[in-house]
């Protein structure tokens, strides 16, 4: 599924309702060059757990959980990442009670949850505020996930 978004308010907008239909042991991989805005992103995801903590990317943390919302989000920035990913028990976040947003996620090769939503953001060549937002599912739970998604969407028009 693609979706032409116009701006960071409609990316919000768009990430918000992802937020919330989430399911305990959802998770999402979040793609795009620097700037495409994937923290953007995990943000409106955030606003629609519930959750209005500041969202900062955790790039040199890693991982930040957020307990605040309806249910936790765990925020992952594997960008920095080379070998070590299998010290850092990832499933234990990817199959536990809260949602999972990874950028750079691709990075993880091997150590990718086995179900998840790809959602690569793609910066328009001309409009600098304009994305191309793909979103793509893989395995059972992401699409029954990326379902709620759409029809939230639909309800929302």
């Amino acid at each position: 599924m693609d979706i032409v978004i116009n701006n960071p308010k409609e990316t919000e907008s768009l990430a918000k309702i992802i937020g919330l239909v989430a399911e305990p042991g959802d998770n999402i991989i979040l793609s795009g060059d620097l700037g495409a805005g994937k923290t953007t992103m995990t943000k409106g995801i955030a606003l629609g757990l519930g959750i209005d903590q500041m969202i900062k990317s955790p790039t040199y943390t890693i991982i930040r959980e957020y307990q605040q919302g309806r249910l936790p989000l765990y925020h992952m920035d594997v960008y920095r990442i080379e070998n070590g990913a299998d010290d850092l028990g990832l499933d234990e976040y990817f199959e536990g009670d809260g949602l999972s947003v990874v950028e750079w996620g691709k990075l993880l090769g091997d150590f990718l949850p086995t179900d998840y939503l790809d959602i690569t953001l793609t910066k328009d060549s001309e409009d600098m505020e304009k994305r191309v937002l793909s979103i793509q599912a893989f395995g059972t739970q992401a699409e029954k996930y990326l379902g709620r998604i759409q029809q939230k969407m639909e309800e929302s028009l």
